[in-house]
C-alpha cells in the first residue's frame, strides 16, 4: 500500500511539474508581448534560456537600416535580466546594467548590423530563474 502511494504521488507530481513551469513561461511571454504593443512587431521567437548562478545566455541576431527596435525582457522577478549587445567583433554596443536593468530598450538603427546579444540574471535580484527577451520592430523609413 505504501509503495502505491508513493508511485502514485510521484506520478502526479510528474504530470503537474510541466504544467506549472509552461504556465510561468506564458506569463513572462505575455509580460514580454505587453511590452510589444503597437507600433511594435515582435520578430519570430522569443529568446528563452534558464540560468543559475554567473550563467549567460548568447543570442545573435541581425538589426537592419532603417529601423527602430525595441528588446524587452522579462522574468519571475522585476529588473532581473541583464542584457548586453556587442557587435560582432564584441565591442559593446548597449547594456541595460547602466540602466537600473530597465526591462525594456528601445533604439534606431542608421545602418544594418550582426550583433551578439547576452543576457544573464541580475545577482542583486536572483541566483536562479527563466530569462525571456523578445525583440520588435517598426519600419521608420
Amino acid at each position: 500500500m505504501k509503495r502505491s502511494l508513493t508511485i502514485l504521488f510521484l506520478l502526479i507530481l510528474i504530470l503537474i511539474t510541466p504544467a506549472r513551469l509552461n504556465s510561468q513561461e506564458d506569463t513572462l511571454f505575455n509580460t514580454c508581448l505587453e511590452q510589444l504593443k503597437s507600433p511594435f512587431i515582435a520578430s519570430g521567437q522569443p529568446f528563452k534560456a534558464f540560468l543559475t548562478g554567473t550563467e549567460v545566455a548568447e543570442f545573435h541576431t541581425t538589426f537592419f537600416k532603417g529601423g527602430l527596435y525595441r528588446i524587452v525582457t522579462s522574468s519571475h522577478e522585476n529588473n532581473n535580466v541583464i542584457f548586453s549587445i556587442y557587435d560582432k567583433d564584441r565591442n559593446l554596443l548597449f547594456s541595460n546594467s547602466d540602466y537600473d536593468a530597465a526591462s525594456y530598450w528601445d533604439f534606431k538603427i542608421e545602418g544594418s548590423i550582426e550583433c551578439i546579444v547576452e543576457a544573464k540574471l541580475n545577482e542583486e535580484v536572483s541566483t536562479s530563474g527563466i530569462a525571456l527577451m523578445m525583440i520588435g520592430f517598426r519600419s521608420v523609413e
